[in-house]
């Protein structure tokens, strides 16, 4: 599968064959397909994994910073920094809701990003980073941002610096979310 997560972030879904993916990775065809029902099964395994790496980059950047309250800036930033990235950029952003259609891609992104947003915001209100109010309706609001934020440093000719635009745009947002 690692073979064809690296053939999927760096040309797309489309333009990556299934011969391509069983030369890379050395097996046959019928290995193949022994373990994956087809090429959209096996980006889906694909999807997940960048998904599984992502959350686990995010918790482990909010975790580096000692402060709770600041866990929701931190992981936001993170998230961003990691739109700069082939795998994401390809496999979660462009091509995730293309090939497993809306609904399945917003479900994964639900069951992998919302949680942590959730956590983060309530954290933000304890530590009095964030005012009160419901977290649910803000965590969805944050979650549909960030997506819009990473597609456009996705889509951008200079993703660096969509990046750094995105990103004090970011600390705007965020500012505003302080309690008066």
């Amino acid at each position: 599968m690692s073979s064809a997560r690296a053939l999927f972030a760096r040309r797309g879904y489309a333009a990556v064959s299934i011969e391509e993916i069983v030369r890379r990775a050395r097996v046959t065809r019928g290995a193949l397909y022994h373990h994956f029902e087809d090429k959209a099964d096996l980006f889906g395994a694909a999807f997940e994994s960048v998904q599984r790496d992502l959350a686990d980059q995010l918790v482990k950047a909010a975790m580096a910073q000692p402060d709770p309250a600041k866990h929701l800036a931190v992981g936001c930033h993170a998230f961003l920094d990691a739109c700069t990235k082939p795998d994401v950029q390809r496999i979660v952003l462009l091509d995730g809701p293309a090939v497993l259609g809306w609904e399945a891609w917003h479900e994964s992104d639900v069951n992998f990003g919302l949680g942590l947003l959730r956590r983060s915001i309530e954290a933000g209100i304890e530590g009095g980073t964030v005012r009160r109010q419901p977290v649910e309706p803000l965590s969805h609001l944050l979650l549909g941002a960030l997506n819009g934020a990473g597609l456009e440093i996705s889509r951008a000719g200079d993703p660096r610096h969509a990046r750094r635009e995105i990103g004090k745009a970011l600390d705007r947002l965020l500012t505003g979310l302080a309690p008066d």
